[in-house]
């Protein structure tokens, strides 16, 4: 923590630096500049309408890259071992396996509601079809979406068995 603190500081005092640096160059060449439409320039364009500003010249700074910083995260990821990326992958199975048993349980419970599409009337839909018919109808849905679910998490565990084993899916 204390490492990414002082290289954050040399950051800064390299941008504080440019900009110093930049600012006074500026200063020195001061040009004039032009806005046409949403674009800042110092050559107007004669095609576009074109407004000189008074104001002080516009000022860019670009972005450093930090070549330190760079350099660990490409050794870190290039220092990924095969046991935890294993380990990892056998995690993500277990928990695809788990969303799959809750997925068909889930399913199961829909299944033993909807009886063949004729779903037990409970005593408020005595008396009113259409509220009877609404939730048949969202029972329809909820088990069209239960089996996509299934089916979607069945293809991901497919994929992670295949890729756990060295094969393209």
């Amino acid at each position: 923590m204390h490492r990414m603190n002082s290289v954050g500081q040399i950051v800064g005092w390299v941008a504080a630096a440019l900009c110093f640096g930049t600012s006074a160059l500026h200063a020195q060449n001061a040009q004039q500049v032009w806005r046409c439409g949403n674009a800042y320039t110092n050559q107007p364009d004669p095609t576009q309408h074109c407004v000189a500003l008074r104001a002080a010249p516009v000022t860019v700074i670009e972005g450093t890259k930090n070549q330190s910083i760079l350099a660990t995260t490409a050794a870190s990821s290039a220092a990924l071992d095969e046991p935890a990326q294993k380990q990892r992958d056998a995690q993500a199975r277990l928990v695809l396996e788990t969303e799959l048993q809750k997925a068909q349980q889930r399913h199961t419970d829909l299944l033993s509601e909807w009886r063949q599409g004729e779903p037990e009337r409970r005593p408020d839909e005595a008396k009113q079809a259409a509220k009877y018919q609404e939730r048949v109808e969202q029972l329809r849905q909820s088990l069209a979406r239960s089996q996509a679910d299934i089916a979607g998490l069945e293809r991901e565990l497919a994929r992670s068995k295949a890729s756990s084993q060295g094969m393209k899916p």
